[in-house]
């Protein structure tokens, strides 16, 4: 069975970006041992990318090629007229639930909750998500994105591990269930 995982860096006044979306202030971070922080592990396991409309036209506009090529991406919107394309399906409504559910049960490898906010919110408060796994920056960035929006519900969490990296870094992995 696949596991739900929201995998995300957060400043550690709890911002995921700026109001404008802007994540630059992540590569202020010192990293002088070029850690990826488990990226790379975490990623070969993943065959499925879930991310909302804001972040995913973030992601568009980067510019760069669609940085998750060869793993099934969807896109949730509130805008049931939008089409998939060569890189994402869109879903909406309560399409997204049922996508989640098939996903859990057939799914080959995890699934990666990538954000934003409004996300993380619907899949805490639908009890989808099975693991939380923040790297919290040692950084206060002020105004910006919460890690989860308005309207979430209150959630114990069962710490698993924490790890802390020479670079201020540290690693909370939650199971969320």
């Amino acid at each position: 069975m696949a596991k739900i995982k929201l995998y995300i860096a957060i400043s550690l006044d709890g911002k995921i970006a700026k109001l404008n979306d802007d994540v630059s202030w992540l590569d202020e971070i010192p990293n002088p041992d070029k850690s990826d922080y488990g990226y790379y592990d975490f990623y070969e396991k993943v065959d499925t990318i879930i991310m909302g409309n804001g972040t995913y036209k973030f992601v568009q506009r980067m510019g760069a090629e669609y940085p998750y090529k060869g793993k099934s991406s969807y896109v949730i919107t509130r805008d049931a007229s939008m089409t998939d394309n060569e890189d994402v399906k869109y879903v909406s409504g309560t399409d997204v639930i049922e996508l989640v559910q098939s996903l859990q049960a057939n799914g080959k490898g995890d699934v990666w909750v990538v954000g934003g906010g409004q996300v993380n919110t619907l899949f805490a408060n639908a009890n989808l998500i099975d693991e939380l796994m923040i790297y919290v920056m040692p950084i206060v960035i002020g105004e910006g994105i919460p890690l989860f929006g308005e309207g979430l519900d209150q959630k114990m969490l069962t710490l698993v591990s924490s790890k802390s990296y020479e670079s201020g870094v540290v690693e909370l992995r939650y199971n969320f269930k």
